[in-house]
Formats: C-alpha cells, structure tokens, sequence
C-alpha cells in the first residue's frame, strides 16, 4: 500500500491523462469518473515498484484501458440502452465535429492507438508495449485510422 503522499502526486500528475483515456473509451462522464476512482484505488492498494516515471505511466495506462474494457463488457452494459437510443425523443443537435469528436467514433483498435500517439505522444514502440502489439501492427492501426478520420472529417492528410 503506498503512502497518502504519493497517491497525490500520482492524481496530480496523471489525472488529465486517466480522465481523457475514460472519455475516449466510454464517452460518458459518470462512468469515467467511476474508472478514474478505482483506477487510483488500485495505484494505492498496489505494490509494483515502479523502475521510472515513464514505467509509472504506462502501467496506470494500461489499468485505465483495462477497467474500461471490463466496464464496457459487463453485463449490466450490455442490458442497458442510452437515452439517444429510446425512439421517439428527438435527438440531440450535433454541433460541428471536432478532431476529438471524429476520433471517438473510430473503432477501438484505431481509437486506441490514434490516442496514445497524438494526444499523449507516444511512439509506435510505446504504444505496441503498451497495448501488448507489435509495433509494426501499431503502424498500421495508425495509418489506417488516419485514413479513416480523413473520411470523417472530408479534408487532407491528417497529421503524421
């Protein structure tokens, strides 16, 4: 169990991170502030000597992505529908996309990866440790998902 101090410092330094991951696997507020609680209980309860910061991070990386996908795998989830799925309520407007709007609707695997590379700025190798993929697979999920959000957004070249 780590000392009070040092979970702050973690919440601190990681908390952005933890609640942007949340929002990009789950799309919903309440539940990433759930993942984000047992993320940061679970940094608390471990034991794992950390090697370095970058160690640190990609380890509470990896708890997020993981507490995402059993959340999004539960039962409960999958029983339930969302307020714009009920017929007959008219849907909300939707004003103009944003970059991080296109990206949330990708698939998962391009979701993941376009993520970690551009809004956290992990390299290709990073990203594959990660995720647990070869990096060369990591190439392809980004190459593939830029192309897809460049069908999303009807423009150029998505940055490389």
């Amino acid at each position: 169990m780590r000392e009070e101090q040092e979970v702050n410092r973690a919440i601190d330094r990681y908390a952005d991170m933890v609640r942007r991951l949340c929002m990009v696997y789950l799309k919903n507020k309440e539940d990433t502030e759930d993942i984000f609680q047992n993320v940061f209980l679970k940094y608390a309860l471990s034991s794992v000597d950390f090697q370095s910061a970058e160690h640190e991070k990609a380890w509470i990386i990896r708890v997020t992505i993981n507490a995402c996908r059993d959340l999004l795998r539960s039962f409960f989830r999958s029983r339930t529908l969302s307020i714009e799925e009920v017929p007959g309520l008219p849907a909300p407007e939707h004003e103009e996309r944003t970059v991080l709007e296109a990206v949330l609707t990708l698939p998962e695997k391009y979701r993941s990866v376009i993520y970690l590379h551009y809004y956290e700025g992990y390299p290709a190798a990073e990203i594959g440790k990660i995720l647990g993929k070869n990096p060369n697979t990591v190439y392809t999920l980004l190459d593939r998902g830029r192309k897809l959000l460049k069908e999303k957004l009807g423009g150029e070249d998505v940055g490389k």
